[in-house]
């Protein structure tokens, strides 16, 4: 291994330090109570190490959705590259993925989408914002594939592929945000899955083309 790439590995390394210590933060303390300190503190490194790394508190904030996000496409991949379901059992697959996606890191799921309605995504690195929309773009798009599928099959109303992704996502990402807005009042309502899957099932039904 020479030089460059030993360093290139360490840097990696710690990036990977600081991020996990942030999200640990993030998750006890809140994103508007955190500082880059109390992240500096839990990663057992300086303050201005982290700002080699991430240039402000948003960035690091955003940082967390990348991993998620390429998890989501691996896991859609997956679902389109299955031959041997139809389209109405690759949309069931694809509601699968979309659990499975939410189970792998909900807190992170969950902030992802607050990033995507605030003013945060104005003060990352341009290099950040790229990475996230690409791997945004990505993901509706393979979502897309999905639907139009089923639209050249017959089984789905011929409608634009990308349009149903983006109601696919918004339907995911509105649900999740407001049941977890119930559950901050009282800690007893957790009906996520179960709001989920009829949620899910009603836009099914819906997109069927009639026989």
């Amino acid at each position: 291994m020479g030089i460059q790439e030993r360093k290139e590995r360490e840097r990696e390394r710690r990036r990977q330090q600081i991020i996990v210590a942030a999200k640990r933060v993030f998750s006890e303390k809140g994103f508007t109570r955190t500082t880059m300190e109390d992240i500096a503190k839990e990663a057992e490194l300086s303050p201005g190490t982290l700002y080699l790394y991430f240039k402000n508190k948003d960035e690091l904030y955003a940082s967390l959705s990348l991993r998620i996000l390429q998890y989501l496409i691996i896991r859609l991949e997956h679902v389109n590259g299955n031959p041997d379901l139809d389209a109405n059992r690759k949309i069931d697959a694809l509601v699968d993925a979309m659990f499975d996606v939410y189970e792998f890191d909900p807190l992170v799921i969950i902030n992802m989408f607050h990033l995507q309605s605030s003013e945060t995504l104005k003060n990352l690195s341009p290099q950040l914002l790229a990475e996230i929309e690409d791997l945004s773009r990505k993901s509706i798009n393979l979502i897309a594939k999905t639907f139009k599928i089923g639209i050249e099959e017959g089984v789905f109303l011929d409608r634009h592929p990308v349009a149903l992704a983006d109601i696919f996502w918004a339907l995911f990402s509105g649900v999740i945000l407001w049941e977890s807005s119930k559950k901050i009042i009282d800690e007893k309502k957790d009906y996520l899955k179960q709001t989920l899957k009829i949620s899910f099932d009603i836009f099914k039904r819906g997109i069927q083309r009639e026989q």
